[in-house]
């Protein structure tokens, strides 16, 4: 269960607090040995970097952004990339689930997938696809109700460098 103080919000828009509160979190999970796509030592020019491009593809409508946030500040954070090829207008990608280390363990991811589940269904959604390298997610996903595809081995670098796997899960949406 949430804690009582989370909200979840979509952004339109991303303001330069925004970008600075995103960046922290992103920075907090790759120190954490989180496998998102970056590798240690991360600059945080890189994580600002970053979030200015999702901030693009924010307000060209081709993602959608969600945060959570609790008394102190943006805590976690999802993207749905909704701008999908011609033939598969039905289906969505997750992407980039983060959790700040503070609020692990506290239902802010799970609030966050509900949350990105109920945003891809306003889209016409009915088919999600994610990828994860990291054990706990991959519990918050099955215990969500996504079904696991596969496991791909040396997919990726850890942030201080070793490969890692990934699994696939997709998630069927009911209209």
């Amino acid at each position: 269960m949430p804690s009582p103080d989370l909200t979840v919000r979509r952004l339109a828009t991303l303001t330069p607090a925004d970008i600075d509160a995103l960046s922290a979190v992103l920075i907090d999970c790759v120190d954490g040995g989180a496998s998102v796509g970056f590798m240690q030592p991360f600059a945080p020019e890189r994580a600002q970097a970053f979030w200015s491009r999702v901030a693009q593809g924010v307000a060209s409508g081709e993602r959608a952004l969600l945060v959570a946030e609790d008394a102190q500040g943006i805590v976690g954070t999802v993207q749905l990339v909704l701008d999908q090829p011609d033939n598969q207008p039905h289906r969505a990608d997750l992407c980039k689930m983060l959790v700040h280390r503070r609020s692990r363990r506290q239902g802010t991811g799970a609030a966050l997938m509900r949350a990105a589940e109920a945003l891809a269904r306003e889209h016409g959604k009915t088919l999600l696809v994610l990828d994860t390298a990291n054990p706990d997610a991959e519990r918050l996903y099955e215990r969500e109700g996504w079904q696991r595809v596969g496991v791909i081995p040396d997919y990726a670098l850890m942030p201080e460098g070793g490969l890692c796997a990934t699994t696939y899960f997709y998630r069927r949406l009911a209209a």
